[in-house]
C-alpha cells in the first residue's frame, strides 16, 4: 500500500497564530504544508506572498509546497524558493512556457508541481509528466476554502495512478479541494498519494485530525 501523505493547507488556519498552528501540524505527523498563494486575478481572492512565507519558514522542517495561483507564476519563482519554498507547483492553466519555468524552478534548487482545475483533463498534462515531480488534481475550483468536493475528478485520479505506474514514474499524487474524514479513502483508492486539506485540518484538534487522515484501514 502507497504511504499516505497529508498536506495541510494554511489557507484555514488561524493567522494569528500560524506558527503554532503549523507546528502541531508537524506534531500530528504532517509531511508537507501546503501555501495557497493567490494574487486576486487568477483566482478572485488574495492571500498572502513570499513575506509570509519566509517568516514561517522558521516555524517547521516540514518541507513547503508553494501551490501558485497567480498570473505570471514565473516572475515569482526565484521569491518563493528564496522564501523557503521546496516545492513550486504551477497551474497548467496559467499561460507560461513550462519548458522554462520547469528548468527555472530546477535551476534554484526545488521540486515542481503542476496542478490542473477539475475540468482540465489528465491528457493537457501528459507531456510534461517525465519532467516534474508532482501532480496537483484539483477537486474544487481554486479560490477559497470550505468548497465541496467534485466527485467528478475521481475518475482523473484514477487515470493519473494508472499512468504514472505504467510509465514507473517517480511523480506523486495529489488532491486538494473538499477533502474530508467522509470522502478521503475513495480519493485514496483512486490512486491518490497525497491529500491536501484546509478546514478538514484546522477546524478543531489539529494533530488528531492529521493522524484520522493517515487511518486508511
Amino acid at each position: 500500500m502507497r504511504k499516505i501523505m497529508v498536506a495541510p493547507s494554511i489557507l484555514s488556519a488561524d493567522f494569528a497564530n500560524l506558527c503554532d498552528e503549523i507546528q502541531k501540524c508537524e506534531k500530528g505527523d504532517a509531511d508537507i504544508i501546503h501555501l495557497d498563494v493567490m494574487d486576486g486575478h487568477f483566482v478572485p481572492n488574495i492571500t498572502f506572498g513570499p513575506v509570509v512565507i519566509k517568516s514561517i519558514r522558521r516555524c517547521t522542517k516540514l518541507p513547503f509546497d508553494a501551490h501558485l495561483m497567480i498570473e505570471k507564476p514565473e516572475k515569482f519563482v526565484k521569491d518563493f524558493i528564496s522564501a523557503g519554498a521546496d516545492i513550486v507547483t504551477v497551474h497548467l492553466e496559467t499561460k507560461v512556457d513550462f519548458d522554462t519555468i520547469i528548468r527555472k524552478i530546477r535551476n534554484y534548487g526545488a521540486e515542481v508541481g503542476i496542478a490542473i482545475n477539475p475540468d482540465t483533463p489528465f491528457s493537457k498534462v501528459k507531456e510534461y509528466m517525465d519532467e516534474i515531480d508532482y501532480l496537483l488534481i484539483m477537486s474544487v475550483y481554486p479560490g477559497f476554502a470550505g468548497q465541496r468536493f467534485i466527485k467528478d475528478v475521481l475518475p482523473k485520479i484514477k487515470e493519473a495512478r494508472e499512468y504514472v505506474d505504467k510509465e514507473d514514474l517517480q511523480v506523486k499524487i495529489g488532491v486538494d479541494g473538499g477533502i474530508k474524514h467522509t470522502n478521503y479513502k475513495e480519493v485514496l483508492n483512486a490512486g491518490a498519494d497525497i491529500l491536501v486539506a484546509a478546514s478538514a485540518i484546522f477546524g478543531g484538534d489539529i494533530v488528531r485530525n492529521i493522524q484520522d487522515f493517515k487511518k486508511m484501514k
